[in-house]
């Protein structure tokens, strides 16, 4: 069965964007798929060149992924795609578990029988993709999960930040499941019981909570994984 597209193609998407938004987004995407690696030096006269621009939306552009910790400028130097430290990755985790469950709460009651069959389908996608598993492929089902939850949240702020913490971790870590793929099977179960609280009407504070610490605790088993003398506790009260 295949899966329906959760947004526009980039070209579609692009179409109503200001240069520098375009340059931006263009940028942005080749750091989440990884063609722009940690270190990678960003030519701003070659990206404009490629984007048939002149080099000043591009270098608005970089401004706002260097806002964002995606990209470092140094004198002498130029832009390069940021480095990757624990540091960074625990800091977008802590901020997408806030982020990510208060747009699931504000999604929810907007979310339609079709949406959570949706969500359901993609679950188990993810379920079936255990018995052979591709940590890269489960999180882009992942996403795409969380997406189908939170993608009609009515605060557009707080869904600009979540698709902004999803693309920082995409470079951050390919995967997080690469280093804790016990944590996959846990995970899976957590969705079903987030979507049926959405499904029965739950409290808002409810589902908020439940997607808060589901994410939490996908962060406390990357640490206790690398870093087994830390505790962090993320997930509780």
């Amino acid at each position: 069965m295949a899966r329906e597209e959760l947004t526009a193609t980039p070209a579609e998407a692009s179409a109503d964007l200001s240069k520098s938004q375009r340059a931006y987004h263009w940028i942005k995407e080749r750091i989440s798929a990884q063609d722009f690696t940690p270190g990678y030096r960003l030519v701003l006269r070659s990206i404009a060149t490629e984007l048939d621009m002149s080099v000043v939306p591009v270098r608005e552009a970089i401004r706002q992924l260097e806002a964002e910790g995606l990209v470092t400028f140094e004198r002498n130097v130029g832009a390069q795609v940021s480095m990757v430290d624990d540091t960074q990755y625990r800091a977008s985790m802590q901020a997408l578990s806030i982020l990510e469950s208060a747009a699931t709460a504000l999604a929810a009651r907007r979310l339609t029988a079709d949406d959570l069959r949706r969500a359901r389908r993609v679950n188990e996608l993810m379920t079936e993709s255990l018995s052979d598993f591709d940590p890269s492929a489960f999180t882009r089902l992942n996403h795409e999960f969380h997406s189908v939850l939170y993608h009609k949240c009515t605060n557009a702020r707080v869904l600009e930040l979540v698709e902004s913490e999803w693309a920082r971790l995409s470079h951050l870590r390919e995967s997080t499941f690469s280093f804790v793929p016990g944590r996959a099977r846990q995970s899976v179960q957590e969705h079903e019981h987030i979507v049926q609280l959405i499904e029965s009407g739950a409290p808002l504070g409810e589902i908020e909570k439940a997607s808060r610490h589901h994410r939490s605790a996908t962060l406390d088993a990357f640490l206790i994984h690398e870093h087994p003398d830390e505790t962090l506790g993320l997930s509780a009260p």
